[in-house]
């Protein structure tokens, strides 16, 4: 349902009114009361508005919907701080009780970033006036030091209940929860443990069990005060939001960041669940979840009420869409347009173009486009000496739309500040590489991979997801040959994985650091424009190959057919793909599933005296409604509202 709201106060967002100077403010919103909840309840409860955000990653200015710079508004634009103040100050002053909470990845992905570090980003979030925000992985990508100072310069509290540090502003500053006692409410925080892996937080910051550190901040504020309502404010993902849900008892709403999901009716075609997805905690009781997908595009809005007993009883809101029909701040607007200048010139240099969309948004789960340029791009920079290249999909941010690419856009899209480098590596390990970076489980030391990959063109890999992890990697060939377990290989790579970053590589001691990726990629574009890059099917889901392994089947292999399905209704999916031939046939079996990094798929295959194969596949997804129903999760529809278009 897509809601109006008004700039004059209203109890709800049941009333659509006019804003001035603007378009309404879109709130795809819903409202829903626990069955378990006498409507009186309901009535003697008190209400707090939560507006949120997660995952803005340092765009303060507004953007096209690849997340580069906009300079085609007739596309749209969308975010921005400057929208988010006037979204904010308009919601405000309509709610009794409000809190403004920030679940943390403010840092990286644009060039405010790149050339201010935090120093603009604390400024801005100063303005925005948050009430909370916990910290995300990527606060700690520039160090411990620069993190501290950050929040040294943050007027309001950070967050985290499973950070342990020895760094003197982060000690001093972050606290488990916060009490806000005028509310009777208390906010937890926590950030994922995975950030040691994945950012460089330094040996002396810690990051300790999630579940474990949020119950025992919910025991000690139980224990220790008269506070009821507990909620969390998470920089974990979506999947270990709920999680968390069901583990704990006593949190009755969660908002979360770090995984960039999708919630709501904002887009059916998209949205990987409810807003809010309802779970049941340890106890039973309903604990709300929500999150706002990523960048600031959309300012998450939930008006929730709670019992005597702190419990979440009924909610009304939604996400709220930030594109060109929402108003900006002035003075803001004005004020982020003069931090621009001094990298603007720079950022809007053209050095190339292209004819085809370097894509981002895929990089996580297949071969993506611009995976493919920038890793063809670390093949050529170091073609007479690495037999091939592979980085990490976490290191790719913004899609490239068709036309000239300038500066700015390679900045945002690669804004890490990483660089080139080569390990030498026998084929038994580049085959355990592979192995892990499919499982996403390292073969090496057992430890979860926490990014998917994308590799050059020297490169071919093919995957069984339906086998057991550590058994899933069913060929890899480099230049068309089958890894040679014997050879010893050149890997090009990044610096960040070199050093076990996402649990890719071993930690690998003394290699040297050649040139910085972003530069890398310039060149290439600049040498080979327009690029016109195409998938290749270099990683690819497959069934196993007859013959048998890495290498086998090379001579009777047919083309495999592929069968593609997609589950948005139910809870499973079946496919089934068949091939002929005068030898043996293969078959392979994919599924789209937007919310599942790998999907899980069981299949066996049969082979005739005919030299006739078939592959049989049941796809298990999870399934998640693009409208809500009349019930759902033992809830009801508090009352209808009215909508208006969007």
């Amino acid at each position: 349902m897509l809601y109006n709201v008004a700039t004059t106060a209203v109890a709800a967002l049941a009333v659509a009114a006019g804003v001035a100077s603007a378009e309404p403010l879109k709130v795809y919103a819903d409202s829903l009361q626990s069955v378990r909840t006498s409507k009186r309840a309901v009535a003697e409860g008190e209400s707090i508005a939560f507006i949120h955000t997660n995952d803005v990653h340092a765009h303060l200015d507004e953007f096209s919907s690849s997340g580069t710079d906009c300079t085609r508004p007739e596309r749209g634009c969308f975010g921005g701080a400057a929208r988010i103040k006037h979204a904010i100050d308009t919601l405000r002053p309509q709610q009794a009780h409000s809190l403004l909470l920030n679940a943390g990845d403010e840092f990286q992905g644009t060039l405010f970033y790149s050339f201010y570090k935090g120093e603009k980003i604390a400024e801005t979030l100063n303005i925005l006036n948050y009430d909370a925000m916990t910290l995300g992985n990527h606060e700690f990508d520039g160090g411990a030091d620069e993190l501290g100072a950050f929040v040294a310069n943050l007027t309001f509290p950070v967050i985290s209940a499973n950070i342990v540090t020895t760094q003197p502003q982060l000690k001093a500053k972050i606290e488990p929860y916060h009490i806000y006692e005028d509310l009777g409410v208390a906010v937890i925080g926590c950030t994922t443990e995975t950030t040691a892996s994945i950012s460089n937080p330094g040996a002396g910051t810690q990051f300790t069990d999630v579940v474990a550190s949020v119950q025992r901040a919910i025991d000690e504020i139980k224990a220790t005060t008269n506070i009821k309502r507990i909620v969390a404010l998470t920089h974990i993902g979506y999947t270990e939001d709920q999680r968390l849900a069901r583990e704990t008892r006593g949190l009755s709403l969660i908002m979360g960041g770090h995984s960039h999901t999708k919630l709501g009716n904002l887009d059916p075609a998209t949205s990987e669940g409810a807003y809010p997805t309802i779970a049941q905690d340890a106890a039973g009781n309903d604990v709300f979840i929500v999150t706002a997908w990523r960048w600031g595009e959309y300012l998450g809005f939930i008006d929730v009420v709670f019992d005597a007993e702190g419990r979440a009883v009924s909610y009304e809101g939604g996400p709220i869409h930030l594109d060109n029909s929402t108003a900006m701040d002035p003075q803001l607007n004005a004020t982020v347009k003069e931090w621009r200048k001094p990298f603007e010139k720079f950022a809007a240099e053209v050095i190339g173009s292209t004819e085809t969309e370097l894509v981002q948004s895929t990089c996580q789960t297949e071969e993506c486009t611009l995976g493919n340029v920038m890793c063809d791009a670390i093949e050529t920079y170091r073609a007479n000496t690495a037999d091939f290249a592979i980085i990490n999909a976490g290191g790719i941010r913004a899609t490239i739309d068709v036309g000239d690419i300038t500066r700015g856009e390679v900045l945002t899209s690669f804004p890490f500040g990483n660089a080139i480098t080569e390990i030498p590596m026998s084929g038994a390990d580049v085959l355990r590489l592979l192995e892990g970076a499919v499982s996403r489980q390292s073969q090496f030391n057992n430890a979860p991979v926490t990014s998917g990959f994308q590799i050059s063109s020297n490169l071919k890999v093919q995957y069984n997801p339906a086998q057991p992890v550590g058994s899933r990697l069913v060929r890899a060939l480099i230049k068309g040959v089958a890894v040679d377990p014997a050879a010893t290989y050149t890997v090009a790579t990044l610096d960040f994985l070199a050093g076990g970053g996402d649990n890719i590589f071993p930690k690998t001691q003394g290699t040297i650091v050649l040139d910085l990726q972003a530069d890398v990629l310039t060149r290439y574009v600049q040498a080979k424009s327009p690029l016109r890059p195409v998938l290749e099917g270099r990683i690819e889901k497959v069934a196993e190959i007859p013959g048998g392994g890495n290498g086998g089947g090379s001579s009777s292999t047919a083309s495999s057919g592929t069968v593609s399905s997609t589950a948005s209704s139910t809870t499973s999916a079946s496919a089934s793909a068949s091939g002929t031939a005068s030898g043996t046939a293969s078959a392979s079996v994919t599924s789209s599933a937007s919310s599942t990094l790998v999907t899980s798929v069981s299949s066996s295959g049969t082979a005739s005296a005919s030299g006739t194969a078939s592959a049989s596949a049941t796809v298990s997804v999870p399934v998640y409604p693009t409208a809500y129903p009349t019930k759902t999760r033992g809830c009801r529809r508090r009352r209808a509202v009215p909508t208006a278009a969007n």
